[in-house]
C-alpha cells in the first residue's frame, strides 16, 4: 500500500507532516509513505531524525497552496503544488490514498476536480470520528458543505453508516439528524424534509438528536450540514482540552491532590488518550472517486501519524467500493420527488 502526503499542507508543515509519517512507519506496518513537496527541505528532515528506511520516499514538486490562495482557482493554476500532484496521482493509481493538512476548500476543490463525485453522490461530505460516553460516533459532515439540501442529509446518513461499520464494525449504526429539538418537527424547512427521507430510508434513524446527545452516545451517525458540524467539532476539542486543562490544576493545588494525582496516574493518561483530538484526527473525504484523508491544518507530528495509520486502515475496507455500490442506482430527483 502506498499513502501519499502532501508534505507542504498544514501550519507547521513540512516538519510536522515529515515527522508525523516517520514516527508511522516506526509503528506501524503495511504500508509506505511518498512524500510530495520540496525535496529539499523533507530531506533535511529526515536526516535529523538519520531516517534511513525505503519505506518514505520523496516526490519533488514546486509549488505550494496557501491558506490564502482562492481553492478552485488554486487547483487550476498550481499545476505543480503538492496537493495537485497528490490528486493526480492518485487518480492514475500511482498510490491507494491521499493525505494532507492543507487549505480545506482548494482539498474538497481538487477532490470534485480531479478525482470527481461517486456516480449518483449529490456532494461528498467529511466523516470525522469522536469520542462518546459509549464508545465512539461519527459526526457527517464535518466541514466542507456549509449549507445543505434535505437529499445531502440522506445521503451523508448513508456514507457515514458504510463508512462507520468498515471502521468499527457497528453491525446496525444508529443514525440521528442534529436538530433544535427532539421531537419530529422541529427545525426548519430543509430539517424536516431531511428527517422525512431519513425516516423513509432502510438506514436505523432514530430521530432528531440535540446538541447535549451527541457526547452521551446517544447515535452513532451525528448528520448535520458541514458548518453544524465544524462547529461541534471545534467545540468538542476545546471543551476537552479546557476539561483536561481544568483537572491538571485541580491535582496540582497542594500536596494532597498532587498524591491523588499519582494515585489515580494511569487512569488520567488512558482518560486523557480518548479525549485527545491528536489521537482522533484526521478524516475521509467520502463520495468521491479516490480514497482522501483531510487533517487539521495545525496538525502536529502526533496526529499525522495517527492520520497516516488510520488511513491506511481506511484503504485496507472497500468503503469506496461500497459506497459505489450503494448510490450506483439512486438518482437525485428520484429522491427529491418523495418530499
Amino acid at each position: 500500500m502506498v499513502i501519499l502526503v502532501d508534505a507542504m499542507g498544514g501550519d507547521s508543515a513540512p516538519e510536522s507532516v515529515v515527522n508525523g509519517c516517520i514516527d508511522a512507519v516506526n509503528e506501524a506496518d503495511g504500508f509506505e509513505v511518498l512524500l510530495l513537496g520540496d525535496k529539499n527541505k523533507i530531506t533535511e528532515i529526515l536526516n535529523k531524525r538519520n531516517f534511513k528506511s525505503d519505506r518514505i520516499k520523496i516526490h519533488e514538486t514546486t509549488e505550494v497552496i496557501t491558506v490564502e490562495d482562492i481553492p478552485t482557482k488554486a487547483i487550476k493554476t498550481k499545476k505543480d503544488s503538492s496537493m495537485v500532484v497528490g490528486f493526480k496521482m492518485l487518480k492514475e493509481k500511482k498510490g491507494d490514498i491521499f493525505v494532507s493538512c492543507g487549505n480545506s476548500g482548494a482539498l474538497m476543490a481538487g477532490a470534485l476536480l480531479i478525482l470527481g463525485r461517486i456516480k449518483g453522490v449529490d456532494r461528498p461530505s467529511l466523516a470525522a470520528i469522536i469520542p462518546t460516553k459509549t464508545g465512539k460516533g461519527l459526526i457527517i459532515d464535518a466541514g466542507l458543505n456549509a449549507v445543505c439540501k434535505p437529499i445531502n442529509y440522506y445521503q451523508f446518513g448513508i456514507m457515514g453508516s458504510i463508512y462507520i461499520k468498515a471502521m468499527l464494525g457497528l453491525e446496525k449504526p444508529r443514525v440521528g439528524l442534529v436538530n433544535i429539538g427532539s421531537e419530529e418537527g422541529k427545525g426548519n424547512e430543509v430539517l424536516k424534509q431531511a428527517h422525512t427521507l431519513l425516516s423513509n430510508s432502510k438506514l436505523n434513524f432514530v430521530g432528531n438528536v440535540e446538541g447535549n446527545d451527541v457526547m452521551m452516545g446517544e447515535v452513532d451517525v451525528i448528520v448535520c450540514d458541514g458548518f453544524t458540524g465544524n462547529v461541534l467539532l471545534k467545540f468538542l476539542e476545546g471543551t476537552a482540552s479546557f476539561f483536561m486543562h481544568s483537572l491538571r490544576n485541580i491535582f496540582n493545588t497542594n500536596f494532597k491532590t498532587k498524591l491523588s494525582g499519582l494515585m489515580i496516574k494511569k487512569q488520567f493518561m488512558e482518560y486523557r488518550s480518548k479525549l485527545n483530538p491528536e489521537e482522533h484526527g484526521g478524516a475521509p473525504i467520502l463520495g468521491v472517486n479516490g480514497l482522501v484523508f483531510k487533517s487539521h491544518g495545525n496538525s502536529n507530528a502526533k496526529t499525522v501519524k495517527n492520520v497516516v495509520i488510520k488511513a491506511s486502515k481506511f484503504a485496507s475496507d472497500n468503503v469506496i467500493e461500497s459506497i459505489k455500490n450503494e448510490f450506483s442506482n439512486m438518482e437525485v430527483g428520484d429522491v427529491e420527488q418523495n418530499l
